[in-house]
């Protein structure tokens, strides 16, 4: 029988590539998309950068008003989702036609499960396929399971492929940092630093009874066995659905009016809802989110009597939550979330 193997397919620079593609011209400048596209605009940031303005120091999540001081001849867009979800699509639907299991994870990347003999030969296929039929490129990560096949792919970028197997984990991630492992975070990499334990080397060989009294059995196993190259092997064909849907604001100024702030969250709240109603879906839980001027961010959550649709109901709910919180520092940025009951059922 044909080994099992998963191939982590991740489209490089994704939507500065499909903006590319839209306007060849763009090739090779620097392209940086976020908010309205533009510069000035206060609070707003980098969803994504080209690959020559990363030459620059420009990243994800920057600030837009710091990415055009790091690179100000840089071409700034807009954020374009329709575009996007229509790119992911054509991405997709290629992946799909190869005839093995795909899980699709956002608009760039998804885990393909496949019997095959070569991965690489079949890495190579889907990169030239994806080129050929949407003129956007990939990298593909190969390993047996999902974990091992995300940290690979980002050895094979950009547009390239890599395998991380049990024979060369440990060679290739040992002397790296625990941040490394795909899920370890600033903070657990701090904790774990406090505890004497900062490579992936350091880590693997940590005993299961210490992680898990640092952070508790789920959190200790998950990152031992993260660290010792483990993961899901699983690949799942079923259409993902969404589980939540929320809308965040970061305003232009601090909100410090109570009124506005409460107005902010029943609009957010609204909004939301049109949306699920328009999927005919059914909220069951709503969440806020609070991020002052210091950028203290807190959220809080409560189920409903029962899963609804009802706007006064959700409004009502949102405000309470707000109500919760300590509003005496001026507001950032707010949030809603509407947590969703399983279409027909069950996932």
């Amino acid at each position: 029988m044909s080994p099992r193997w998963v191939l982590h397919v991740d489209l490089d620079q994704f939507q500065a590539a499909v903006e590319v593609r839209r306007n060849p011209d763009l090739a090779g400048l620097p392209i940086i998309v976020g908010g309205n596209g533009d510069p000035n605009e206060p609070r707003k940031v980098v969803t994504c950068a080209s690959y020559p303005a990363r030459e620059f120091g420009v990243r994800a999540g920057m600030p837009l008003r710091t990415a055009a001081r790091k690179c100000p001849d840089a071409t700034f867009l807009p954020l374009d989702t329709d575009a996007y979800d229509e790119a992911s699509e054509e991405v997709m639907g290629l992946l799909r036609d190869f005839g093995h299991p795909v899980e699709v994870w956002g608009w760039d990347e998804a885990y393909l499960g496949a019997d095959v003999e070569d991965p690489f030969e079949l890495a190579e296929q889907v990169r030239e396929v994806i080129a050929a039929g949407t003129g956007l490129s990939c990298s593909v990560g190969i390993s047996d399971n999902k974990q091992r096949a995300k940290v690979a792919t980002g050895f094979g970028k950009p547009a390239g492929t890599y395998a991380l197997t049990e024979d060369n984990w440990m060679a290739v991630m040992g002397d790296r940092g625990v941040d490394a492992l795909w899920g370890v975070g600033p903070k657990t990499t701090k904790k774990l630093a406090g505890m004497g334990i900062t490579t992936v080397a350091d880590l693997a060989a940590t005993d299961a009874q210490l992680l898990t009294s640092a952070f508790g059995p789920t959190t200790g196993l998950w990152i031992l066995l993260l660290a010792k190259g483990g993961g899901d092997t699983d690949v799942s064909a079923s259409p993902w659905v969404p589980r939540s849907r929320s809308h965040v604001i970061t305003f232009p100024r601090d909100l410090t009016d109570r009124a506005e702030i409460d107005s902010a969250v029943v609009e957010l709240a609204k909004v939301t809802l049109s949306e699920i109603v328009g999927q005919r879906r059914i909220v069951t839980r709503v969440a806020v989110t609070v991020r002052t001027k210091t950028f203290f961010t807190r959220t809080k959550i409560r189920k409903l009597p029962s899963a609804s649709t009802d706007a006064e109901l959700i409004t009502k709910t949102a405000l309470e939550l707000l109500g919760q919180f300590e509003l005496n520092r001026p507001i950032r940025l707010l949030g809603v979330r509407l947590e969703l009951a399983p279409p027909d059922g069950g996932y």
